[in-house]
């Protein structure tokens, strides 16, 4: 199988451009999954990738060549080597695995749940990858279903939030340059922003029922339209001398506190019920 040394190839252009352009990203419907753990969630969820590219030496292990046999089968998709020293140079990361796979975003109509709404993310101009991923791996291990994200906010399918999310956007419905404040008003259950000038307290609260949480942007927090939106605005205790905390962590405290209410509510009909 030949391989791959030159930059100049039109295949590392295409990778190279998918790594770095959101717009080329959102033209082409195309983006980056980095690592096996990614490649193996795609392949259940929704299919093997269009492409695998592998390092030189990554193809020459016999012990990665054998696990991608556990994964696809012997049937792999195409498969590009790349010379190890290219290869470096269009990873997205700083210590490359070694395998890549050129994808098609997913539709949501390719999605194979159809949950309803019981608890829903808006997100409003969140900047960072690494929070978005966070969040979306938050949000889908505390089964939400809906994420909406509002004009921009840094974008969903990007090699780095795919990295930070391990996994997640395969669980999800995820919408990009969504109407937050429509969404907030058609939305069956409550809206709940999060605001670290609001007098009620996350932990006083009610999260009977489906939830949406909305979230704002790291610096600003969320714009007055969208707190004026909700139905209730919370704050999280924080007895310690820090002022806020992370988007992203207060995202998963909201999560699993939503998720221990629903079980405890779950617990005590059951017990009722005897």
């Amino acid at each position: 199988m030949p391989v791959i040394t030159s930059r100049d190839h039109p295949l590392i252009k295409r990778l190279i451009k998918l790594e770095e352009s959101s717009p080329y990203r959102k033209r082409t419907g195309l983006t980056l999954l980095d690592g096996i753990h990614l490649i193996q969630i795609h392949c259940s969820i929704l299919g093997k990738p269009e492409n695998l590219i592998v390092s030189e030496s990554y193809f020459a292990d016999t012990d990665n060549k054998h696990f991608m046999d556990i994964i696809f089968g012997y049937k792999p998709p195409k498969i590009t080597i790349v010379g190890d020293s290219l290869f470096r140079a269009i990873s997205p990361v700083k210590t490359p695995t070694g395998i890549l796979a050129l994808i098609s975003k997913p539709s949501l109509q390719e999605k194979t749940h159809n949950r309803k709404e019981v608890l829903s993310v808006l997100l409003e101009t969140i900047q960072d990858p690494g929070n978005l991923g966070s969040i979306l791996r938050s949000a889908a291990a505390a089964n939400a279903s809906h994420i909406y994200l509002s004009k921009h906010c840094a974008d969903a399918w990007s090699p780095k939030t795919l990295r930070a999310a391990m996994g997640a956007h395969f669980f999800l419905h995820i919408y990009e340059n969504s109407n937050l404040k429509q969404i907030a008003q058609q939305f069956p259950g409550t809206v709940i922003a999060t605001s670290i000038q609001a007098t009620k307290n996350l932990f006083e609260i009610s999260l009977a029922g489906p939830t949406a949480f909305l979230f704002g942007n790291e610096g600003a927090g969320l714009s007055a339209e969208m707190i004026q939106a909700a139905h209730v605005n919370i704050a999280i205790t924080m007895p310690g001398k820090t002022e806020s905390l992370n988007v992203a962590a207060a995202a998963a405290i909201c999560f699993f506190e939503k998720v221990r209410q629903d079980k405890y509510s779950l617990l005590s009909s059951t017990i009722g019920t005897k």
